[in-house]
């Protein structure tokens, strides 16, 4: 039986609970691989062969693949793993994060500078 989970329609927001852990797992773990030197080398070497090595769905490592952040979270990742992809391609959380709203980074640290999410921004 599924747990009540009110928390699930927060617009614009994917919750990481036990559900999204379980279907990221596999993602989440290739994330923190890249802790290591020898495999961020061995990743940008062939990604998809490095890819391969996991038990990921298709979908998440085309997500990977694509650097679709966003995919990634649908598909159970956690933007903290996550961030790994982001360290081994030489980027900054920052960058990552304006990546995901379809801004630039100087306008993402200007909104985040400024307090948040402008409202005509949304939350779709």
């Amino acid at each position: 039986m599924a747990l009540d989970k009110p928390y699930k329609n927060v617009p614009g927001t994917t919750i990481f609970d036990a559900e999204q852990s379980r279907k990221g797992y596999h993602l989440n773990q290739f994330c923190m691989s890249l802790m290591k030197a020898e495999n961020r080398a061995r990743f940008k070497a062939n990604e998809r062969a490095y890819l391969d090595e996991w038990p990921m769905t298709e979908e998440q490592k085309l997500a990977v693949l694509a650097r679709d952040l966003n995919r990634c979270i649908a598909l159970g990742g956690n933007i903290y793993f996550l961030a790994k992809i982001g360290a081994t391609d030489g980027k900054s959380f920052q960058q990552m994060a304006g990546s995901m709203t379809g801004m630039s980074e100087e306008e993402y640290r200007d909104m985040m500078i400024k307090g948040g999410r402008d409202p005509k921004w949304g939350r779709n």
